[in-house]
Order: structure tokens, then C-alpha cells, then sequence
């Protein structure tokens, strides 16, 4: 899967020892499937050649307007034309300014300012000192920059070159990566905010032992990621995994069942559309031991007792919102057998519009997935595919499902 083949972006590089990254950044992008096309300015040039990224692109790199390669003498022009997205990465202050104000005194704010606006795209990775991007001005500039239609992206925080420690670090290449995927992806679910749950939890038994299964938390994650590329507002609620937060989406961690109600009930007040992926357990130990059960030789077997745990899914589903569809509420089942049957008992049981069926062995812990989508209406299936391709048909699907108002 090459989530921008097919798309040209010229990466321009402004000066900032952040440059560095950009190497990286350049080759990120062409494994992902676009053409780069690089423009430094001369500060640029004296932090990175333009030798290692032509290596890199594989095309050669411009710095000046007046480059005679151009039979026209208007690369300012040709090159704008052909792009998809102009990147900027890094961006400095003094480069947001001059965008700012439409100064145009050398080849990359030239292209900036005369890109057809509404066919090429203007993404801005800023990189600065804290106290630079801390500074009214900067600020200032950002905001109306956003306001004008340029698309500015976060900062990082840590240790920065100049010594100090804060906010204003160009963000790492696989972060700038996951955002440009991310700007590229239609925004049906714009104005939404999405709560998922994702993973398994997991029910003391003692204070070492427990009860949990063999969710991974991927098809959870996934789903999150292409809710937020979708354009939502997304709150993720995980149970005890190791997987890394999709970038822009809100994670509360929880272990239990009972703490991932409590967790859902606080933030689904907010939500508009609930998607319940995770697998949660049906039953937890009535109670659980204050010490480690040990063996002590006999041969004897510890006794347990189980209650039933809270059913998340049915709960938000029969709440006052969820009956209205004000929150659009989605059940995943996770079957070992009889998949279409016991997908469509438990949208009855649950009473959501939407319930979406996998077979839980052969997709927990797996990159891939294949679902079936079953509501009012009957079932439909989504071939088996990565999890995050499967997730961004499931957000179309729920988004057309919004769109057209079928609710029960």
C-alpha cells in the first residue's frame, strides 16, 4: 500500500539545522509512492547539500530563479504547476514572515506565492528556537497564515540544537509523513467527533495473574488513525497494549472493563459517533486476591468466582443519546465460527445501526483483516485487506451511513 502514489510534492527546505531530517523526510516520501521534487533556499544550502538530496529524489534540485537548465527562465512557474503539495520542512520563522506578507525575493517563496491556490496545496513544517516560536509574532503570523489557507503543522518538543529544551523542533520525518498521508485523505467525517475503543482488557485474578485475550488492538488503532485523517475530533480508549498513539488522536489508557466504561461514559457526553472495537471480557473474578495464590503441594485447585462485566457497547447504545442516534453508535463482534449469524443476534441485541463482524482467530494480532458490515439493510463484506485500508472504508461507510441520516 503506497498511500501517495501518484502524487508530486516539491519539498522545500528553508534554513534551520533541521535540515538534516529532510534527507530523511525526502526518502519517506518516495517509499510511500510520490515524486519529489526538492527547492532549497541558500540558507538551506548551508546546512545539507543539494548533492545528497538529488541522490535522494532522484531529480535534480533547484535554488535559483535564474537556473538557465529552465528554457523558459520560469521555474517559479513550471515547477508550481506540477505539484500536488509544495512542503516546506523545515520552515523558519523569517520564511512564515516573508510567506506572510507575499514577499517573493527568491525561487521557493516565488513558488509559494504563485501556485495556483486552489490546485496546490501549502503545508508548513515550522523548526525554530522555543523562544522563536514562542514569540507574539511568530504566533501571530501562524495564525493568519492557517487563516489564509496554508496548512501548518505541529511542533515538536525536547532538546533543541541551540542548547535549550521546548516547544519549536521540526517534528520527526515519520510524524511529518503520517500528517501529509493524513492531509491527502477526503474529510468525510469532518466536524465529527469519533470515540473508539480498542484492544482487550484484562480482569485480576491476583495481584501477578489475570484474564484477558489475544487482541491486539490494531483494527482499533486503525480505525482511529483514518477517523482522524477523516477529519474528526478522535478519543481513543485502549486497553493494556503496546501499540503508539495515531498521530493527532486523544488515548486514555485503561486495564479493565469497568475502567473502560468509566472511561467511555466521561468523554462519550462529546462524542457523535462511537466505534466499539475493542474485546472486551464478558466475565471478571468475583474477586481478586490481595496476594499471589500460590501453590501449596496439596494438589488442590483454587476456586473462582465470576461475574458478568458491564456491557460497554449495549450501555452507550440504550443511553439517551445513543437511542436518539445523536451518538451513532458501531459494535464489532469477534466470532470463531458462524460469523453472519452471530453478527446479526448481536446488532439485535445491541441495538446499533451498524454491527461489524470478523473472525476473531484469524485476524488478532495480524496486520490484516477482512470484515462484514451488517445493518437494516443486510451485509456487506470488505475483502480481506490491511487493517488500516479496511478502517478508512469502514469510516466512509459510517460517514455515508451519517450523511444520509440512516440511524436505526
Amino acid at each position: 500500500m503506497n498511500d501517495l502514489a501518484g502524487k508530486h510534492i516539491v519539498l522545500g527546505l528553508t534554513g534551520g539545522i533541521a535540515c538534516y531530517k529532510a534527507a530523511e523526510l525526502c526518502r519517506a516520501l518516495i517509499k510511500e509512492g510520490a515524486s519529489v521534487q526538492v527547492v532549497m533556499t541558500a540558507a538551506a544550502e548551508q546546512f545539507i547539500t543539494p548533492v545528497t538530496l538529488q541522490a535522494l529524489s532522484g531529480r535534480t534540485v533547484y535554488s535559483s530563479q535564474w537556473d538557465a537548465r529552465e528554457p523558459s527562465n520560469m521555474p517559479h512557474i513550471k515547477l508550481s504547476r506540477e505539484a500536488d503539495a509544495i512542503l516546506i520542512a523545515p520552515c523558519s520563522a523569517d520564511f512564515m514572515a516573508k510567506l506572510l506578507h507575499g514577499r517573493a525575493d527568491e525561487l521557493l517563496s516565488l513558488m509559494c506565492l504563485a501556485r495556483p491556490i486552489a490546485q496546490v496545496a501549502l503545508l508548513l513544517a515550522p523548526a525554530m528556537n522555543r523562544e522563536m516560536w514562542a514569540h507574539p509574532a511568530t504566533q501571530r503570523n501562524v495564525a493568519q497564515l492557517m487563516a489564509d489557507g496554508t496548512t501548518v503543522f505541529d511542533v515538536g518538543s525536547g532538546d533543541q540544537a541551540c542548547g535549550e529544551t521546548g516547544d519549536g523542533r521540526m517534528l520527526e520525518p515519520s510524524e511529518l509523513l503520517e500528517d501529509v498521508i493524513a492531509f491527502f485523505q477526503p474529510k468525510s467525517l469532518l466536524g465529527q467527533h469519533v470515540l473508539v475503543t480498542a484492544g482487550p482488557t484484562y480482569e485480576a485474578i491476583d495481584p501477578v495473574r489475570g484474564i484477558t485475550n489475544l487482541s491486539s488492538g490494531k483494527m482499533g488503532f486503525a480505525i482511529a488513525r483514518a477517523a482522524r485523517e477523516a477529519g474528526a475530533e478522535v478519543t481513543l480508549v485502549a486497553g493494556p497494549v503496546s501499540l503508539a498513539t495515531p498521530r493527532g488522536v486523544a488515548r486514555v489508557d485503561v486495564i479493565s472493563a469497568q475502567d473502560m466504561l468509566q472511561a467511555v461514559q466521561d468523554k462519550a457526553a462529546t462524542a457523535t459517533v462511537f466505534i466499539a472495537t475493542a474485546a472486551v471480557a464478558d466475565w471478571r473474578p468475583a474477586h481478586a486476591a490481595d496476594h499471589k495464590i500460590k501453590k501449596d503441594g496439596s494438589g488442590a485447585t483454587p476456586s473462582l468466582n465470576f461475574v458478568e462485566n458491564p456491557d460497554i457497547l449495549a450501555t452507550l447504545a440504550q443511553s439517551a443519546r445513543g437511542q436518539s442516534r445523536a451518538l451513532y453508535c458501531v459494535g464489532f463482534a469477534a466470532e470463531s465460527h458462524d460469523l453472519l449469524a452471530n453478527a446479526k443476534a448481536k446488532r439485535a441485541r445491541k441495538g446499533v445501526p451498524l454491527l461489524v463482524g470478523n473472525i476473531g482467530p484469524a485476524t488478532f494480532g495480524q496486520d490484516d483483516n477482512a470484515l462484514l458490515l451488517i445493518d437494516e439493510s443486510g451485509a456487506k463484506e470488505l475483502a480481506r485487506a490491511s487493517k488500516l485500508v479496511l478502517a478508512r472504508k469502514l469510516i466512509v461507510e459510517i460517514a455515508i451511513r451519517i450523511k444520509a441520516g440512516v440511524r436505526a
